[in-house]
């Protein structure tokens, strides 16, 4: 049974974190039922180890004020610092390149998020491969829908389905998703083992990139977002992605095109921050473009 009331809690930001800009990495745009983003506030939905909880966090007094129902409330709650930042050390970026100093000063409040669920970091970033931002938005919501269920209390959010029930679909079951056989078999296979990929937040990073990448169908690409999404990984470069290689070289190196070696070339001043520094450029360089791929919505009998 859900608590009906709701149990609350303040977390004061004593890093200067901006709690919004920082959760917001991990909203799968405006179809999203999981989570939901307003002007000050933003909600999310998630299995604890502790059972389902949704949390409200709105900006309070220096701080956050969290609220959040359901029987893992107690447990969702703990998760909050992580969420909104307030874990993350951005002292430890030191700007070696003029641009990145600036993002530094014009974005004092973005930090590295921690969803705090591998499995559910990796199912998203397993719907993103090699698609669109559009496909892989729709893709989730009509996971959850489908096979998610209502989270607690009034927020209207649903929960992503257990990996139980997501290790048990039949890979045609993902098919009224736009989802073909190569990425249902990768999400079937991890839900299979999510307890070993949960324990990955007791390893070291380089420890649970390992374990990602030998699950089949998980790429450096996806290994790399989901420690980004679940553990906040600081150095967790997306390898493999779309747009990034471009985007990093035209900021730090002023070239007009990208590759995967010359990004990590630019990079590799940073490394143990690299993802930090890639965030600050997705989201303050002048010239931004996102990661999502802009080519044509397909259809998955062409995957």
């Amino acid at each position: 049974m859900f608590h009906e009331e709701p149990i609350e809690r303040h977390f004061m930001l004593t890093n200067g974190a901006n709690p919004m800009s920082t959760v917001s990495e991990l909203w799968q745009g405006p179809p999203d039922p999981q989570m939901r983003l307003a002007s000050g506030s933003v909600s999310r939905a998630t299995r604890t180890p502790e059972g389902p909880a949704s949390v409200l966090i709105r900006r309070r007094d220096g701080g956050v004020l969290a609220r959040a129902w359901g029987i893992g409330a107690e447990a969702l709650l703990d998760m909050v610092p992580g969420l909104i930042g307030a874990l993350d050390d951005a002292t430890l970026l030191k700007p070696l390149h003029p641009l990145v100093a600036e993002l530094i000063r014009t974005q004092p409040g973005l930090r590295l998020t921690r969803s705090g669920s591998v499995i559910d970091a990796l199912v998203v970033s397993i719907l993103g491969q090699k698609v669109t931002s559009i496909e892989a938005h729709r893709a989730y919501r009509g996971l959850l829908v489908r096979h998610g269920e209502a989270a607690p209390g009034p927020l209207e959010l649903r929960l992503p389905p257990p990996p139980e029930t997501l290790a048990r679909l039949p890979y045609w079951a993902f098919h009224p998703l736009g989802v073909e056989r190569r990425r249902a078999d990768a999400i079937r296979a991890a839900a299979a083992v999510a307890p070993q990929l949960e324990a990955i937040s007791r390893l070291t990073p380089e420890a649970g990139r390992r374990r990602l990448l030998s699950l089949s169908g998980v790429s450096e690409w996806t290994a790399a977002e989901t420690m980004r999404l679940a553990l906040g990984d600081p150095d967790a470069i997306s390898v493999g992605d779309f747009h990034l290689p471009r985007l990093i070289c035209a900021a730090l190196a002023n070239e007009k095109d990208g590759t995967d070696e010359r990004m990590l070339e630019l990079l590799e001043p940073y490394r143990g921050q690299r993802a930090r520094v890639a965030l600050l450029i997705e989201q303050g360089h002048p010239h931004q473009q996102r990661r999502a791929p802009r080519m044509a919505v397909r259809s998955i009998a062409a995957m």
